[in-house]
């Protein structure tokens, strides 16, 4: 007995090896890709910029890379999982262990395990790693892409805030966000006195948030009463706090999993609506079980090519299922992030489906 418990661990952490050197392989090959690509791109854009060297972009481009991987771990794990299990088949392997009274369950918990852990990893350690050197990357950038710098945002387009201080309301618009948005980048500001008249437009390189205050750097003021006028430094009245602000215009993706708590947190406190923050960090308490619904659609491909073969039309089965998985979980973050279902549902749904099709087509095939 102590024999056979020794060869089945022996077997398990054969198989768990396997799907690490997959799935590990596959995800380093796509990092490789999307930076080259990524590399081509920022290259392209700013190939007529001051500034602009190919020492710099390529660490601007290896810096955002990490970020962007996090939507590519998924399929990772899918297709690396696949791999490993038509691996397994082709060699004869799974067929053997089957020979010898392994079952599904057996010589797929390996890969279960694997791809939960992968989940706590990416969650726990890369997600805030990958924030981190994101924002590096934006700091090495700013200046750097003039008008087509939002590109390099955390957020869809330029940033567009109406704000109310002690001299009157004014507008903000500005070209990129860093710190989550307490600091911003290509800064116009449109200011109104209390009576809602226009006063002047402020021009700014740069706008820091302060105490009630916008400070800002290199500002050119355009008012009706004179000709325009240029200060090293230039302050602008607020009633925004950084939480306000942050809540405003900040990408729930640009804050790490170890920081969100606190900012739902201060969002509550302050009153605003913090469902983005919300989803963001259930989307990531729900990655584990999501990747565990990759390995499973990747394990009804295996075992049907083991036994019935027509490997190619599986596969594709297998993808499409997994493709099918993605879209759910990204439907269900615009569902969360607007407040129309609550974040754990749209957060949690996706991946709990994936597991229990997952199990249910296993025991279809396994006891029929």
């Amino acid at each position: 007995m102590l024999a056979s418990l020794r060869s089945g661990h022996t077997l398990a952490v054969y198989f768990a090896l396997r799907f690490i050197a997959s799935i590990l392989g596959l995800f380093l090959l796509a990092a490789v890709l999307i930076f080259i690509f990524d590399a081509l791109e920022l290259l392209r854009r700013a190939s007529d910029q001051d500034g602009a060297s190919l020492a710099r972009i390529g660490a601007i481009s290896l810096l955002r890379v990490p970020q962007l991987m996090e939507q590519v771990l998924p399929f990772a794990v899918l297709f690396g999982a696949i791999a490993a299990f038509l691996g397994l088949s082709r060699k004869l392997e799974l067929v053997v262990a089957r020979a010898a009274g392994v079952s599904v369950w057996q010589f797929t918990a390996p890969a279960l395990i694997v791809g939960i852990g992968i989940g706590i990893g990416a969650v726990l350690l890369y997600n805030p790693l990958a924030v981190a050197l994101r924002t590096q990357s934006d700091e090495l950038a700013s200046g750097l892409f003039g008008r087509e710098q939002n590109f390099l945002l955390q957020t869809t387009g330029d940033i567009w805030l109406r704000q109310d201080g002690k001299d009157g309301e004014s507008v903000l618009h500005a070209k990129q966000i860093l710190n989550s948005g307490e600091r911003l980048l290509g800064v116009t500001l449109f200011t109104f006195d209390r009576q809602g008249s226009f006063v002047e437009r402020i021009e700014a390189s740069e706008a820091t948030l302060g105490e009630k205050i916008w400070r800002l750097s290199d500002a050119t003021v355009y008012s009706t009463e004179g000709d325009p006028q240029t200060y090293e430094s230039y302050t602008v009245s607020t009633y925004l706090t950084p939480t306000e602000v942050r809540e405003s215009i900040a990408a729930p993706e640009s804050i790490g999993f170890w920081d969100l708590p606190r900012v739902i947190e201060l969002s509550q406190r302050a009153g605003l609506p913090a469902y983005r923050y919300s989803l963001q960090y259930q989307t990531l308490l729900a990655r584990p079980a999501l990747l565990a619904a990759m390995v499973l659609i990747a394990a009804c491909v295996s075992l049907r090519v083991s036994r019935m073969g027509g490997i190619g039309r599986l596969i594709l089965g297998g993808i499409l299922a997994g493709f099918v998985l993605y879209v759910l979980s990204e439907l269900g973050k615009d569902l969360g992030g607007a407040g129309i279902v609550p974040p754990f549902i749209a957060a949690w749904a996706p991946g709990v489906f994936g597991v229990l099709m997952g199990i249910t087509i296993l025991l279809h095939l396994e006891d029929g």
